[in-house]
């Protein structure tokens, strides 16, 4: 690997690190409300997902586990984006800012594994 892919992967753990402790800390303040309390329960699985599958991927076994890895971190990304949208329609929601943010990083993060998949799926086929 070289150093700027070493500097690629760290940045994107960097992000899906920071982007887990955005949802633990949304997820604290949802928790306070008994009514938030399932989707709290929830987006905390889903949202801190992303960043351990990621780190299981850049230690897959083969570019076929890379992939499938990437692609569950991707489907727990889709999942959390959905809680988020409905957290950012909810007028109860104590945190209106956090949740637009974390559902822009959210969008970003999509994108960029979306990519790595594509990319991923077409060095396997070209090996």
């Amino acid at each position: 690997m070289s150093m700027e892919q070493k500097h690629k992967h760290a940045n994107l753990e960097d992000r899906l690190i920071a982007f887990g402790v955005g949802i633990v800390n949304l997820g604290y303040q949802l928790q306070k409300f008994k009514e938030l309390k399932p989707i709290s329960d929830q987006i905390l699985r889903s949202g801190i997902s992303p960043a351990l599958n990621y780190g299981e991927a850049l230690h897959a076994e083969s570019k076929k586990d890379f992939i499938h890895k990437m692609k569950i971190a991707l489907k727990e990304l889709h999942e959390t984006l959905i809680s988020l949208k409905i957290l950012s329609l909810l007028r109860n929601n104590p945190d209106l800012e956090e949740v637009k943010r974390l559902k822009k990083e959210n969008g970003e993060l999509v994108a960029i594994f979306i990519s790595s998949v594509r990319t991923a799926k077409r060095n396997s086929l070209n090996k």
